[in-house]
């Protein structure tokens, strides 16, 4: 794995980018009294993907592999989150279909990233 100089490098990070531009424009459409429900908690979860991997990427190793893993998290998260959205009529199921896409290459990207830094640890 070629040296980071900075998080703007990472293509996952990138793609976290733009997995939290997906979610605001599908959630600007949501019902306004979620607000400060639904919306807000998968615009929050969307955002952490990103705002992890940034804020790991400057610490030890073994920091950064936690972060990674929070983002991990995090992006299923948004994905759970945008499943209750179509249940409950908010989104629809070609929207979903996008977001578990890019879910899908984010949270790939993610693991093979934190294997590749399990490994140069050991």
């Amino acid at each position: 794995m070629a040296k980071i100089s900075s998080f703007e490098d990472l293509i996952v990070w990138r793609k976290s980018i733009g997995l939290s531009v997906e979610i605001y424009k599908i959630t600007s459409k949501f019902p306004k009294d979620e607000m400060f429900g639904l919306t807000a908690q998968i615009r929050r979860a969307s955002n952490s993907v990103s705002l992890n991997i940034s804020e790991g990427s400057v610490k030890s190793t073994a920091t950064f592999i936690n972060q990674l893993t929070h983002a991990n998290g995090s992006a299923n998260e948004v994905l759970s989150g945008s499943i209750l959205a179509v249940e409950l009529g908010f989104m629809g199921s070609d929207e979903l279909n996008k977001l578990r896409s890019i879910i899908e290459e984010v949270t790939k990207m993610l693991n093979s990233l934190i294997s590749t830094l399990n490994k140069r640890k050991n």
